[in-house]
């Protein structure tokens, strides 16, 4: 392998460099699998930015697992890990929900608790 197969990868990027190179992939075909530029590919591989929330559920499914730890046994923890599985910011899942996307943050923080109405909705989300 190359000086650059990350052995024990770190980041999102390390992560992703990682499965291209064993799959023998370029960069242009995981951006075509990721439906991204292969700019973006290059910037994640070199940790110079990061992948949006939306793209998480391709690169979850390319890598085959998902790099990401979540503690679901908390509420808080649940909320965090359904975002990222489905890709969805503050904001689109506050549309969802027809709360502000600044009231999902406030619930993952732990600063505020939702309402009966939309606990009843995290929990259909959920699969409760």
């Amino acid at each position: 392998m190359s000086p650059s197969y990350p052995k024990k990868p770190m980041s999102i990027g390390e992560h992703l460099r990682k499965k291209r190179m064993e799959l023998r992939l370029l960069q242009r075909d995981l951006a075509d699998i990721l439906g991204v530029f292969e700019g973006c590919i290059t910037y994640w591989e070199t940790n110079r930015s990061e992948p949006q929330i939306n793209y998480f559920p391709a690169i979850h499914l390319f890598l085959g697992y998902t790099h990401l730890k979540f503690d679901e046994s908390t509420f808080r923890g649940q909320l965090e890990a359904y975002r990222w599985k489905n890709g969805l910011s503050h904001k689109r899942l506050g549309k969802v929900l027809g709360v502000h996307g600044s009231t999902i943050g406030s619930w993952e923080n732990g600063d505020s608790r939702p309402n009966k109405e939309n606990l009843e909705q995290l929990e259909m989300l959920f699969g409760k």
